[in-house]
């Protein structure tokens, strides 16, 4: 096997090996049936029982009561800002949003297509380096949404933030999903493109309450409404099938290492190493306010641009890959997700330690 670089990428990112290898010999025979899983039917029991598998595994790594569907669907995260409002809102109607950063801005105009998005809070005063603690919730919202973990700008919510009493809670999870336990009875819908956390680009996990599938319109198209997705186990059209392969056996790999409880554990002692690091460093420094941090994206500057680029191509250099920052933060990024290894952190902050002594 051709020997792995550090991959800090933000999406699509780092996956398990074990889970790399296994694929790999499936997708010349899938489990000894001389058919690659990229080849089966998604109508032939070798694939239905594929998909079935992945959603066992979903619903057990994720403690997912009996009331929700495990969806999967195509358009990544970006088709949710849409499809969301268009199931759910009407001209009149109100939703509330809590905006963390770009991608909650996007969702939030989407949502102006469909019905009236209210900002509930915003961190965009200060260049969404933080997560707010104060919140104007509407009287009649349909829903809250939110986005628990910000890539871009480093931050994520510690826990789900607290709506009115009866209120819908949903929330766009794709870059920390599965990252820690969650009470998923606290939310309404629950959305995630896979390529951060969960798998590869092309499959998006959706866990909806079977109320709120039964409330969504009926009257935009098929392809547009969970209920179709619901009522077709996801294979009302072909469904993205290697997606939901690999997304099954990343779950599987989390319940063979303990589960949600046991990576997260790992995933905050990626995290303390390399903060800790940052908090002592004269030439670093994290950009997110310390009670927002995420455990994630780690998001860090040296101060001047120049030295930021030289830093990123000597990091490159050295097989680090994937640690520039994005334009509206700057600096670097050290994307550290479920499948990052311990020992890549300690790789880098090594690194950093002889690029900073190397600086003076």
């Amino acid at each position: 096997m051709t020997e792995r670089i550090f991959n800090f990428s933000a999406g699509p990112a780092v996956m398990p090996v074990e889970v790399l290898e296994e694929a790999r010999e499936d997708l010349v025979s899938l489990r000894g049936t001389g058919i690659g899983v990229l080849e089966h039917s998604h109508r032939g029991k070798a694939f239905t029982a594929v998909r079935d598998e992945a959603e066992t595994a979903i619903r057990k790594v994720g403690s997912i009561p009996d009331n929700y569907k495990v969806l999967f669907l195509q358009g990544g995260a970006s088709l949710q800002f849409a499809m969301l409002p268009m199931n759910f809102l009407s001209e009149g109607q109100t939703a509330d949003y809590i905006v963390t950063g770009a991608w909650a801005q996007k969702a939030t105009k989407e949502a102006k297509h469909f019905g009236t998005p209210h900002e509930a809070a915003s961190s965009e005063d200060r260049n969404f380096c933080y997560i707010p603690k104060k919140y104007d919730f509407s009287a009649d919202a349909r829903y809250v949404h939110f986005t628990s973990n910000n890539t871009i700008f480093g931050t994520q919510f510690a826990s789900e933030p607290d709506i009115p009493e009866g209120g819908t809670l949903i929330c766009d999870a794709s870059s920390d999903i599965f990252s820690r336990p969650i009470d998923i009875s606290k939310y309404g819908m629950i959305y995630a493109g896979a390529q951060k956390n969960l798998g590869p680009s092309g499959v998006t996990l959706v866990i909806i309450r079977d109320d709120l599938v039964e409330a969504g319109k009926s009257s935009i198209p098929a392809m547009l409404q969970y209920r179709t997705y619901a009522e077709n186990d996801s294979m009302y059209n072909t469904p993205p099938a290697f997606g939901i392969y690999l997304v099954g056996r990343v779950c599987q790999w989390l319940l063979n290492n303990g589960g949600l409880t046991a990576i997260q554990a790992r995933n905050e002692a990626k995290a303390a190493k390399l903060y800790d690091y940052l908090e002592t460093s004269s030439l670093f420094s994290a950009t997110a306010d310390v009670d927002s941090r995420s455990k994630m994206n780690v998001t860090f500057v040296t101060g001047d641009a120049d030295t930021d680029a030289e830093f990123i191509k000597q990091a490159t250099a050295a097989n680090f890959d994937g640690l520039k920052g994005h334009r509206s933060v700057g600096g670097m990024r050290a994307s550290i997700y479920n499948a990052f290894p311990s020992e890549g952190v300690d790789a880098l902050i090594d690194f950093m330690k002889d690029f900073e002594a190397s600086r003076g």
